[in-house]
């Protein structure tokens, strides 16, 4: 069982930067492979960016290439996602997710291949 919270999360102008963490609790950080989702209003749940157990590999929606950077620190039990030249059509919630499966963007892009989500945090970007 993992449980996760984030933060991070806030108003900012278009341009701006935010970074959001996510802090998981017990003591298997470490293999769980990790993902960044967000949601806007009246939108599917979609995918922003998802790391590795290790941090070898890191993938990203195209969106969001260039401007957002995932990380994790597994001594601290946190991922993390630095946003930065931040858009009005990056305006959503943002939610971390655990899954225990196995693979790369393939699966790591899917909503369903996560068990654990947090609560999700609000980013609203203004024009």
């Amino acid at each position: 069982q993992v449980q996760l919270v984030e933060s991070g999360g806030g108003l900012v102008q278009a341009g701006g930067s935010l970074r959001l963490s996510c802090t998981a609790s017990g003591r298997t950080f470490s293999s769980y492979g990790m993902g960044w989702f967000r949601q806007a209003p009246g939108k599917e749940r979609e995918f922003v960016g998802g790391i590795s157990r290790s941090s070898g590999s890191k993938y990203y929606t195209d969106s969001v290439k260039g401007r957002f950077t995932i990380s994790r620190d597994n001594a601290q039990n946190t991922v993390y996602l630095q946003m930065n030249s931040l858009k009005p059509e990056d305006t959503a919630v943002y939610y971390c997710a655990a899954t225990s499966g196995f693979g790369g963007l393939d699966l790591l892009r899917l909503v369903n291949a996560y068990a654990y989500w947090g609560q999700g945090t609000q980013v609203t970007v203004s024009s």
